[in-house]
């Protein structure tokens, strides 16, 4: 079937970097560098063109859940479960800062502008998960000596679990999260106070990530109760759900056409005990209109943890437990399927 055939020929290039599961994935805002994590200890850097190997920021002493990286693509923040978040100057590698935490930290993120960072830390001790905003130094001052003392925190009292994801809306006027108990909340990122909270589900299953797209008018969010929804960044009324018949661990917006990609599969404790071919460890597309698949692309021998378009969306990347990262560039039948959906 057309759409299919157009999914199938695409050559992925695969990067083989990390010895442990793939834990994020995330392209700069040029789309020329892409940044990923694991299980292991270290951030790799990849030419987002070729797959070649760049380098890799070593420093973090457990597994690195996320990154992120500025608009600039001078500093690179990641998040681990050694309790610190990093911050790193891309180019060379050097590790600029240590924020130290007292729990781990789940995820991070660069405000729009890079003025400001956020660390999400999980529920550690009997303490609740909340997530810390921090001050970037000013331009010229060195984040060396810069003092890392949080501006304010965002705390729940009423959350359950993991923060899993943390953003910051559109202008930076709020701070979008997500995580086990399914509750979507936003909060002010001037004071940390919880403004409003969302759920979709009844019971709520746990979110396991949240993206935005490009325009920041709309995220998507990929749920352990098999879906993915697409939200308005403003009203946050659901626009669009996806069905699969697996949890979804990751989705994304394309940039340029009307699709989304779901990436997912078997919970980790559940996949020991199968056959990887029966393991469904694919990336699909679905339609973002229609809300009807368009397309899959198999190859991981784990299940998806993270999936990213490249800002010019003519390529995409997934990562998954089997610890490989798979870069695919699309061919031009795929630019095609602007209108074509699986019957």
């Amino acid at each position: 079937h057309a759409p299919q055939a157009a999914m199938g020929f695409m050559r992925p290039i695969l990067l083989k970097g990390h010895e442990r599961s793939i834990t994020s994935v995330r392209y700069n805002i040029d789309g020329d560098l892409l940044f990923t994590t694991s299980k292991d200890d270290k951030v790799c850097v990849w030419s987002a063109d070729d797959g070649e190997r760049l380098g890799t920021y070593h420093g973090h002493n457990g597994a690195v859940w996320q990154v992120d990286v500025s608009w600039d693509s001078k500093y690179l923040i990641s998040g681990s479960a050694d309790s610190t978040a990093r911050i790193w100057d891309v180019e060379t590698g050097v590790e600029l800062a240590t924020i130290k935490e007292n729990a781990p930290v789940r995820a991070v993120a660069f405000s729009y502008g890079s003025q400001q960072c956020l660390t999400v830390n999980d529920p550690f001790m009997g303490a609740d998960a909340f997530i810390s905003v921090y001050d970037m130094p000013r331009e010229g001052a060195s984040l060396e000596t810069h003092k890392w003392t949080p501006r304010f925190q965002c705390r729940a009292s009423n959350s359950h679990g993991r923060i899993n994801h943390a953003q910051w809306g559109p202008n930076n006027d709020s701070i979008i999260s997500a995580g086990e108990d399914g509750f979507i909340r936003v909060w002010s990122s001037h004071s940390g106070e919880l403004i409003e909270s969302y759920t979709q589900n009844d019971p709520p299953k746990s979110i396991n990530a949240l993206q935005f797209s490009q325009d920041m008018g709309l995220f998507i969010t990929a749920s352990t109760d098999f879906t993915a929804k697409i939200f308005d960044s403003n009203t946050f009324e659901c626009k669009k759900t996806f069905r699969t018949e697996r949890p979804v661990n990751a989705a994304a917006i394309s940039p340029t056409m009307p699709h989304v990609v779901l990436g997912g599969g078997q919970e980790a404790a559940a996949v020991t005990t199968t056959a990887t071919r029966i393991g469904k460890f694919e990336t699909r597309f679905f339609h973002m209109v229609f809300e009807d698949e368009i397309g899959q692309v198999k190859g991981h021998f784990g299940p998806i943890n993270a999936v990213a378009f490249n800002p010019d969306g003519r390529s995409y990347v997934s990562g998954a437990e089997d610890g490989y990262v798979r870069l695919h560039h699309f061919d031009g039948a795929y630019f095609k399927l602007r209108d074509e959906v699986l019957p």
